[in-house]
């Protein structure tokens, strides 16, 4: 199945490159670059792509708030990849909350933002776990107060649910996650499905952020 993938840069260089990278993939079809949020938007109103490959920084609309944008309508499949030049862009957070499944450094390679675009259509899993949870760390520390007590909506979630949305967090595959709790892999599958539900998330990125804005997870700890 092919992915369809619109690109969102202000910089012609950096989509024409881009555009090529991806092209040369069998699985991936670039179908339309944007210059801007705005234009970025538009397009993926009327195209519907699987892939947005976002820019974080544009002029009239930045990558925040059209990925707000473009994730704000409920039926609409489409998922935003964000592109950042560091990787603790103060941004990149912000564009997390905003509906992003994931980051990606600009100057990673074809083949990884290849495999960063498949990942992020596929919605089942964190981007470059290790830069994602020095992100989240960073900005959960920079923001927190006392630990805050988890909410009645998390509350919703079982014993065990509430258990793998914390390994989520951390960054754990479903095979990670399944080692760790002995259990198999398609159950831990299973779990994070229902997790997503109840709680009205997109994909694992979201849940990681909700469960570091309900003190689930401390800044700065490891897996348990």
């Amino acid at each position: 199945m092919t992915i369809r993938v619109l690109i969102a840069d202000d910089q012609a260089m950096v989509r024409d490159a881009f555009s090529v990278m991806l092209g040369a993939q069998s699985d991936l079809e670039v179908i339309a670059c944007a210059e801007d949020g705005e234009q970025a938007v538009a397009l993926a109103e009327k195209l519907g792509p699987d892939v947005v490959v976002m820019d974080i920084r544009m002029p009239n609309l930045d990558g925040i708030e059209a990925t707000r944008r473009i994730t704000a309508h409920p039926e609409t499949a489409t998922r935003i990849l964000i592109l950042t030049t560091f990787n603790l862009d103060e941004y990149v957070y912000e564009a997390l909350r905003a509906g992003a499944g994931g980051f990606l450094l600009k100057d990673a390679s074809g083949d990884q933002l290849a495999e960063a675009v498949r990942i992020v259509a596929r919605g089942d899993a964190l981007l470059a776990p290790d830069m994602t949870m020095r992100l989240i760390n960073e900005f959960a520390r920079a923001t927190s107060g006392p630990r805050p007590t988890p909410g009645a909506r998390i509350e919703r979630l079982t014993p065990r649910e509430t258990e793998i949305l914390v390994q989520v967090a951390f960054g754990l595959s479903n095979a990670e996650i399944a080692r760790k709790l002995v259990v198999a892999e398609e159950t831990v599958k299973t779990h994070i499905g229902r997790i997503l539900s109840k709680m009205q998330l997109r994909d694992r990125t979201q849940a990681a952020i909700l469960a570091y804005e309900n003190g689930l997870v401390v800044p700065g700890s490891k897996p348990r």
